[in-house]
């Protein structure tokens, strides 16, 4: 009796655990990759886990099969327990994603023990042999009266109507987390502009709202990049575009979750918005977080002295801070509430006129360079150039550092005069390496003369001093700017 309890719990844990997986595929995809294995091997596993769960469930039912499936259960349970074992000794918890969306938290020693008692299950059955798994299933419910079997029938009906209202509850509450993560959203847009609505309709002063008031100075900050870079808001900052800083963590379920969306905003909207991730932990496992999402400016603090600055008491968590360094809105808390957030901001715009034409005297250019000394746009006359708007911040402008290093060692004949014009930290352009010109213009003051609003772009100026192409943004634009220029008369 006691060996067919032991394998009715196993059974049953594995059942529910297989089922649930499967009806969650991309949280179990996303549990597979957070756990350290290759994205490549997500999709294969995710698919794989749940239904070797289903198999084992089957199999510890039937006594002719129930040695076996203790054999599977304890060689899950094994790579579970390593798996969640070698994580806690790196530090991370990530999400364990056990019971997909039934239950799901970080992966814990609580996690850890849980998984050993159901591996002491196993091997319990296994300890009392091949042919003897207990009783069958099916025997042990015809030797029950009807009394028995009646009060086992109500038993399990009773259990099912608990587990029911418990699903209702859960999905209840996370309807009502994500209205109210939408209602904070659009509290937080009104707070922007500096109302938001009373019970009458009519508009007063905002409550008090999560972080900093809207419009105080931004406090600063300086934090190594995934590059190894210094980064400070005033380098962030420097495009003259709007910063959302998104408070986040390698091991917090939501910010993952949100992680492919933050990637297409700053693959797709970095000329309205500069997005950087102010995020915790080791390198490694940003930098992993970072290339599957195509993620650019990751900040790391080292514990949460940055969040404290700003007021933001978990993760994500997202604070715009406007060009000129004053804080924008109240902190937006959980994903929906982050969307709300920046969806005004991605909304499409006219393009920027461009100030000079193709043909007009090129816009003034009188700077700094790493040395202190004043370059002007003047000292290149009679050859042409091209200006390269430029942030050592950028993660886009730092993919390009290589070609463009290549084109200052090899450059073909023809190929125009280097003039960097260069946000951030004098330090971090230092570290670039470049041979040419490079100048300080932290306003971006010039590009936005030239009609740029992003970097890395670029611009054509001839021999004479006058405009010669459109503004290119974006490091292949720009190298083929360079290419094209070499077809160009005088």
């Amino acid at each position: 009796m006691t060996l067919l309890i032991a394998r009715l719990l196993l059974a049953g844990v594995f059942l529910v655990a297989g089922a649930a997986k499967l009806r969650d595929r991309d949280g179990s995809q996303r549990a597979v990759v957070e756990f350290g294995l290759p994205s490549a091997l997500a999709a294969p596993l995710g698919l794989l886990l749940p239904l070797a769960e289903l198999a084992v469930a089957a199999t510890l039912i039937p006594t002719s099969t129930a040695w076996w499936g203790a054999v599977g259960a304890l060689a899950l349970l094994g790579l579970f327990v390593g798996g969640i074992g070698i994580n806690l000794a790196r530090g991370r918890q990530p999400d364990c994603h056990c019971f997909g969306q039934l239950h799901s938290a970080p992966a814990g020693w609580k996690t850890l023990g849980r998984n050993a008692v159901f591996a002491a299950v196993a091997v319990f059955i296994l300890w009392a042999g091949f042919d003897g798994a207990g009783s069958s299933a099916v025997a042990w419910l015809g030797a029950l009266s009807s009394a028995q079997l009646a009060v086992l029938v109500g038993g399990l009906m009773v259990l099912c109507l608990i587990a029911t209202q418990w699903w209702f509850l859960l999905h209840l509450l996370r309807q009502n987390g994500r209205l109210l993560g939408r209602l904070e959203a659009l509290e937080s847009s009104l707070e922007v502009g500096g109302a938001v609505p009373s019970q009458n309709g009519a508009a007063e002063a905002p409550p008090h709202a999560a972080g900093l008031p809207v419009g105080s100075q931004a406090p600063d900050l300086s934090l190594r990049s995934l590059h190894g870079e210094t980064l400070t808001l005033d380098s962030l900052r420097a495009a003259g575009k709007q910063v959302m800083l998104l408070f986040t963590d390698p091991n917090c379920g939501p910010c993952n979750a949100l992680l492919p969306e933050v990637g297409r905003w700053q693959a797709e909207h970095s000329e309205k918005l500069t997005v950087a991730l102010i995020s915790r932990g080791e390198v490694e496992e940003n930098r992993t977080k970072a290339q599957e999402h195509a993620l650019q400016n990751i900040l790391l603090q080292e514990d949460w002295e940055v969040s404290e600055r700003y007021q933001v008491g978990g993760t994500p968590s997202a604070v715009l801070v406007g060009p000129e360094g004053k804080v924008n809105s109240s902190v937006a808390s959980g994903p929906d509430a982050i969307r709300g957030l920046v969806a005004p901001l991605l909304r499409p715009q006219a393009p920027i006129p461009v100030t000079k034409k193709v043909g007009e005297v090129a816009p003034e250019v009188k700077l700094p360079d790493l040395e202190g000394n004043t370059i002007k746009l003047e000292d290149f006359r009679g050859e042409e150039t091209l200006i390269l708007f430029w942030n050592p911040g950028c993660g886009f402008c730092q993919r390009m550092l290589p070609d463009l290093k290549e084109l200052e060692e090899n450059p073909p004949e023809g190929t125009p005069k280097l003039l960097v014009v260069s946000a951030g930290p004098e330090e971090a352009n230092r570290e670039m390496g470049l041979a040419s010109a490079v100048v300080l213009d932290q306003q971006f003051a010039v590009g936005r003369a030239f009609g740029a609003s992003a970097t890395p772009s670029g611009v054509l100026v001839d021999a004479k001093g006058k405009v010669a192409s459109e503004v290119a943004v974006g490091a292949q634009e720009v190298l083929e700017l360079a290419e094209a220029s070499r077809s160009l008369g005088p």
